[in-house]
């Protein structure tokens, strides 16, 4: 698309939302050194650097499912999970050795704007059915606008939680 096409008004409002919660992720980890962004400040095992790295590979996940292509949670046998699959899984919640935030929020950053090509152009209308996993029934489809909608409010959401960590950190807040 070049920038003289022009797109609807809901997939402006689309790439909107997803730039406003993309920009309040990204803010919590300014300023941030490695070890900061990996520290943990609540009871949690969440991080800032985790966070932005969980965000990142699910929306590549979301990518897929949206291309209509096999989603990577569909290759989890969540009752009985191959060796390394769950810890794999905890993984894409830390910054594992040799990771950084700078590569975390690069990596974020051109997942962003793969997600946003696609908001510009797939079909909105499509749909396909969620891969099984322990928290979602079978038989549920969910448009391309939904995944959309759904990685910024997943974005919103853990945007929360490292808002509070960034908080205990150093008193830094996202809003107010």
């Amino acid at each position: 698309m070049t920038e003289t096409q022009s797109i609807s008004a809901e997939r402006t409002d689309i790439l909107s939302l997803l730039a406003e919660k993309r920009h309040f992720l990204r803010f919590t980890a300014q300023n941030l050194t490695d070890e900061q962004a990996n520290t943990r400040s609540t009871v949690s095992e969440l991080t800032i650097g985790g966070l932005i790295k969980h965000v990142t590979q699910v929306e590549q996940g979301w990518q897929q499912f949206a291309r209509g292509e096999r989603h990577v949670m569909a290759d989890i046998d969540w009752e009985n999970p191959a060796d390394g699959q769950i810890e794999s899984f905890q993984d894409g919640f830390r910054l594992v050795e040799g990771e950084t935030l700078e590569s975390a929020l690069a990596d974020y950053e051109r997942t962003g704007a793969v997600t946003d090509e696609m908001v510009r152009t797939l079909d909105l209308d499509a749909a396909y059915e969620l891969p099984e996993a322990p928290w979602q029934p079978p038989g549920v489809f969910w448009s391309v606008r939904r995944v959309f909608l759904h990685i910024a409010a997943e974005t919103a959401q853990h945007t929360g939680h490292a808002d509070i960590i960034r908080e205990t950190i150093d008193g830094q807040k996202s809003m107010g």
